[in-house]
């Protein structure tokens, strides 16, 4: 992808360079158009992907409205139904955070004001990947931040355009279709009311009924691909232990097929670890307190335990158990409505241990800017099966990875690999060793891995030399405690004196 390309068909479809007034620098610009007729845009859903797909539509909508069937509370961030992963891990990786930029200028910088942090990943972290500990090689750019401080803070920046307007507390229940049943000309709500728009995102995460919204319309459903690896999460919030020696900001134990368990802990704003605890089938998590500790002892490294086990609690463990990769292959479909587009976890969901979601979410809504850029309304609507296409096609690459490492687990359920899919897997293990102590290697990895490079970086014959030039070891069992430049000061001690 080239990122100047991105950039500038962003700008040009931007607040202050778009053929349309910006409502968010002359609120009546969004007002004295509200009436125009066919000129409306609905969104269901005020998550990220919606969120990002409203502001995108604002810049070629007079009106978009979002409907959310959560409340959405003013004020101090807090959790809500609608996002029932929030109180587990996140990570906005280095492209989504550019993305996001580019869309909502200046929010990076009030997302840190407000607690959250950028770091250097793996630089910043203890890592331990299925190979071993990373050195403190430098990666990509990751923003840690909880998820209702992120969507709090998004959806206040999204709103500032007085051509978007949010209907908390409702719902739809359905697709209004158009005389001759090939157009969508709106949604219904929950009590009956008929919302008239020319476009209609199903932005609803998992929770979509798209299907069978389709279905009532006389379209077929979708084929679904479907790969589980079983994935289960057990979450709590710590206090950060005060501690003038340690040295790193986060840890990333990871799990191997052989034993798959694992954790994350991160910093969040208000002075909070977030440690989210991962295992596959019957290695899940527990959520009974006094089951947390001991299952975090069992890791490959005693790094995690040792960091929490005299934290203060904030709270007690959560689950979350839904973490299937799901592709719904609306793109295969023969026919497409006009007028409707489903956008984000509702078309397609990756598991998100690997940290993709708002990413992802972040890519479709710049697949739309690109899409719409040069469109009016009626013509944005004619363009949906496109849209579709091209909008669902920004998953193509956080899918394969991962499908691709969630097939390395015996308990994984869908279609098998194939020989290529074993090739790559035997080649990317080779990567994740090379990048563990390379900072050639890891820099590529970590640029595949955030998205902001394509796959094919790793498959140039430059680094395919570098990666397998390398001696190989097979994975064994054992793992060294913590990494040499991290060691506690009393291994140091017993290493120097050896």
């Amino acid at each position: 992808m080239d990122d100047d390309t991105t950039d500038n068909h962003l700008r040009t479809t931007g607040p202050h360079t778009d053929s349309q007034a910006d409502p968010q620098a002359d609120p009546q610009a969004g007002r004295s158009a509200e009436h125009r007729a066919g000129d409306h845009a609905v969104v269901l859903g005020a998550g990220m992907a919606g969120l990002l797909a409203a502001r995108v539509l604002a810049m070629r909508f007079s009106r978009v409205t979002l409907i959310e069937r959560d409340e959405l509370p003013e004020g101090e961030p807090v959790l809500r139904p609608g996002i029932p992963q929030s109180r587990h891990a996140h990570i906005l990786w280095s492209r989504g955070v550019e993305l996001i930029e580019l869309m909502l200028p200046g929010i990076t910088d009030k997302l840190v004001a407000a607690g959250a942090g950028l770091f250097d990943s793996p630089r910043d972290f203890l890592w331990l990947s299925p190979a071993d500990w990373f050195g403190p090689v430098s990666g990509a750019r990751v923003l840690l931040a909880s998820r209702e401080l992120l969507d709090s803070t998004v959806r206040g920046e999204v709103l500032r355009n007085a051509r978007v307007r949010v209907r908390a507390g409702a719902a739809a229940t359905g697709l209004v279709a158009g005389p001759d049943g090939r157009t969508v000309t709106g949604v219904e709500l929950r009590g009956g009311e008929r919302l008239a728009a020319r476009l209609v995102v199903d932005a609803t995460g998992r929770s979509s009924k798209a299907p069978a919204w389709l279905t009532a319309l006389g379209h077929p459903a979708p084929v679904v691909t479907r790969y589980d690896s079983h994935l289960g999460y057990s979450s709590r919030y710590f206090k950060i232990p005060e501690d003038p020696g340690r040295r790193w900001q986060g840890m990333y134990v990871q799990g191997r097929p052989e034993l798959p368990r694992g954790g994350v802990l991160m910093p969040l704003d208000g002075d909070r670890w977030l440690v989210t605890l991962v295992g596959n089938g019957e290695h899940a998590p527990p959520t009974r307190e006094e089951e947390f500790l001991p299952f975090a002892r069992s890791l490959r490294s005693p790094a995690l335990y040792d960091a929490i086990r005299d934290a203060v609690p904030l709270s007690s463990p959560t689950a979350f158990r839904n973490n299937m990769n799901e592709w719904r292959h609306y793109e295969r479909l023969e026919r497409w409505p006009d007028g409707f587009v489903v956008l984000g976890d509702a078309a397609c969901r990756v598991n998100p241990v690997y940290g993709h979601g708002m990413t992802v979410a972040a890519l479709a809504a710049e697949a739309l800017a690109k899409e719409i850029r040069t469109l009016d309304p009626e013509q944005i609507a004619a363009a949906s099966r496109r849209i579709q296409r091209r909008t669902l096609a920004a998953a193509a690459v956080p899918w394969q990875i991962a499908t691709s490492e969630d097939m390395r687990y015996p308990v994984t359920e869908g279609p098998p690999p194939d020989r290529a899919t074993r090739i790559l897997q035997r080649y990317m293990s080779r990567v994740m060793a090379g990048a563990n102590t390379d900072q050639a290697i890891a820099s590529r990895f970590f640029g595949v891995l955030s998205l902001t490079r394509p796959p094919g970086t790793l498959l140039d014959p430059v680094t395919m030399f570098r990666v397998l030039s390398k001696r190989h070891l097979p994975a064994t069992p054992e793992t060294t405690a913590y990494p040499a430049h991290h060691a506690p000061p009393a291994e140091r001690r017993e290493r120097r004196s050896a």
